[in-house]
This record gives structure tokens, sequence and C-alpha cells, in this order.
């Protein structure tokens, strides 16, 4: 069988949760910090907050960003469709944006369209997917929201390690926060990093940081000098010394959202092989690109980009019902990614229907998603490739 997508746990992965597992914390320990710092210093930002999975970290961060009822955010129709969600959670509107074709990211063009036939104002923010891995460039869209007063809450679920080039020719990596307010990252198992569930929220803003870790706790903070109740006892003074310890105070409306201390050791195990990870990645889609040069029954483009994290790896073909079962009855399991998110019922009844996203649309009727995991062997790539070419023979 050759899936999709396969995490990879290591004899060393399990050591490090073993460890972690005989220590004195299994939740809101310190390797949960460690974790953070790592990942931190491996995307380049300042701050990261774990939490208990990426919708939780998309959650937290358009309730961190102000996300309220009515505000209206613009995101990409080809994403899960938490990328979505999470403001429909806040009360917000989402307003879907078509795909550019050659990318199958958020168009840019589209996006400047809506903002600029709209009232000043009418727009709080932006969620751009790097979808597949494949980097948004967001020094233009960073442009775009300053000039309409918009946040940007960059989706980098698959894409740790991708990067694109900016107009400088340095590489900006995915999530770290030099373009947008917040970023956000998936452990899910068969993501770039596996720590069964997960995610990561990643920015270079002191404010949204301290913001987070409260939200992501119920909306307690401890030990801070923001305290606002004065304690009778305290005969109505103020000021940390004068607070007992155990002292806390719920200054908002948050949630249980926390990471435990064994995901945290089984994370910083997988971070430090991560560049392994994608080089391998790169490897696997450097040769499905070469091996589809040329073939009739490629539509779109097939072609390797560099900045990629190959989260996925997709192809457009004729025919995909046909290619996708094909594939099963030989034990490849190719995937979808995605169903367009306006054309889920949910959004349907919001007034969404076939035929507002043309370009999203029609790259669903063709696009099918090959297996693309680091563990992936030469000899099980060159089965998928020769079962491809075999069927469209």
């Amino acid at each position: 069988m050759i899936p999709y997508g396969k995490q990879n746990i290591t004899e060393e992965d399990i050591q490090a949760v073993a460890k972690a597992l005989k220590g004195d914390f299994l939740t809101q320990g310190p390797t949960i910090l460690e974790f953070e710092k790592a990942f931190a210093n491996y995307i380049g930002c300042n701050y990261a907050v774990a939490v208990s999975n990426g919708t939780a970290a998309l959650h937290l961060s358009a309730l961190a960003l102000g996300v309220q009822e009515g505000d209206k955010v613009i995101t990409t129709p080809i994403t899960f469709a938490a990328s979505a969600n999470c403001i429909r959670y806040c009360g917000g509107e989402v307003v879907f944006s078509d795909i550019d074709l050659d990318t199958y990211l958020l168009d840019i063009n589209k996006v400047e369209a809506l903002l600029k036939a709209a009232p000043k104002g009418a727009y709080k923010g932006i969620v751009p997917v790097d979808f597949t891995g494949r980097a948004v460039n967001l020094e233009d869209f960073r442009k775009l929201a300053d000039e309409y007063g918009l946040w940007i809450l960059e989706d980098s679920c698959h894409s740790p390690g991708g990067y694109f080039i900016d107009s400088k020719g340095e590489n900006q990596n995915c999530g770290n926060g030099n373009y947008a307010d917040l970023a956000i990252f998936s452990f899910h198992p068969v993501k770039h990093i596996a720590t069964g569930e997960g995610g990561m929220v990643t920015t270079n803003d002191e404010t949204l940081y301290k913001q987070l870790l409260r939200l992501r706790s119920h909306g307690i903070t401890k030990g801070d000098d923001k305290y606002t109740n004065t304690l009778d006892f305290a005969n109505g003074q103020k000021g940390l010394d004068i607070y007992p310890g155990w002292y806390m105070e719920m200054q908002q409306l948050g949630f249980n959202y926390r990471f435990t201390d064994f995901q945290a050791a089984l994370g910083i195990s997988q971070l430090s092989r991560a560049d392994k990870g994608i080089e391998r990645r790169r490897e696997i889609a450097k040769k499905y690109a070469d091996s589809f040069i040329n073939k009739s029954f490629i539509k779109g483009h097939s072609n390797f980009v560099e900045g990629h994290a190959y989260h996925l790896y997709v192809i457009e073909v004729e025919n995909r019902i046909g290619l996708y079962n094909y594939l099963l009855e030989h034990k490849i399991f190719a995937q979808i990614h995605y169903i367009p998110c306006h054309l889920m019922p949910y959004y349907r009844e919001k007034g969404w229907k076939e035929g507002d996203m043309t370009n999203a649309e029609n790259y669903y009727k063709h696009c099918i998603s090959l297996p693309m995991y680091p563990t992936l062997t030469v000899e099980e790539q060159d089965f998928v490739i020769e079962k491809i070419i075999q069927f469209y023979g």
C-alpha cells in the first residue's frame, strides 16, 4: 500500500516521548517552551505558541486579531475548511476570492479587485494559504493590506521550511512574521513535523504573543503585572509583590487549547531532522516533474518550484476519477485536495454557488495529489509514475 502521505516515527522519537512521560510534567511543562523556541528559531520569527491543533491555532489567531461579528475576511476556496471556519467561529463573514491557476494560490489581483469595489474599511483581513507547500508572496500582499488597513493571517500548515524570494532577492521563510501579523502551522501526522495532533502560531508582535498565551489557557493570566483586581487583604494596594503565589486572573474568555509536554518532546525530535525531510520531499517532487514533462495527459503545470515545501504534489489530469480508481486498484492511495470550500453545504447556505470561483472549480475537476512523504522509496515512486503513464498509455 502506498498512501498519499505518511508519518515517520523513529526510535529517537519514541525515546524522546518516553523520557517526557517519565518526567515531572505531562502538560504545561518546560518542554513546551523548549519546542516553541526551537520552532521559532527554525522558522526565523521572534515568538511561537504551541496549541492543540492547527484549527485551534487559526481560531486563537482570529480572536487575537480581533475578528468579531460581521467582520469581512478574504480567503481562498482551495484549502482545508478550517482556514475559513476560524473566521466564522468569531462571528465574522468569510469572503472567498479565486485562485491563480498557475500557482493554485490566492490570486492577489482578484483580491485587489474585491477591495477596490468595496467602501474603504469594508474588509478587516486576509487569510492567504501556502497551499501544497508553495509560499504565497506576502511582500506583495503586505503592500496591498497596508493600503487598505488589513491584517494578514498566513496559513502555513503545508509549508514549514518553505519560502518565497522577495524583491531584494532574499528568501522569506513561511511564517517568519516579516509580512504577516500571525502565521499558523499544523503537526498532523501527514505534515512535515508530526506530533499526533498539534499546532503552532508564530509572530514577531509581542502584544499578540502575550494575547495568544492567555487565550490558549482559558484567558487566564498568572504572575503578570497586568493584574486588574485590588485584593482586600492588600488594603487597596496593587503590585506583584502583594499577590500570593496562587493568585491568577481570568481577564477574557479563552479556551483550553493547550499542548502537552510529550507532544512537544516528539516535536523537538521531529524538528531535528526537518531539513532532511524537506530535502527528500524536493527530490521526490523533482522526479515527478521530470517524469511528466510534455506528457499530454497533464493539464496545467507540473514544474518544480524553488522554495516549495512540497507537503503535497498535485497534478491536473483528464479523467481524474479513472486515474484515481486505477491507482487504487494497484494499492496506490492518491487523494484530492480540496473540494472548494465555497461549495461545501455550510457555505452554500451562506449564498455561495457553482460559478462563483471558476478557477477553483476548474482546478478541482482535474486535481489529484500523488504520494509525497520522505520515506517514499525510489521503487515506490517509480511504481506510481509507471502506473500513471500506463493508465494514459
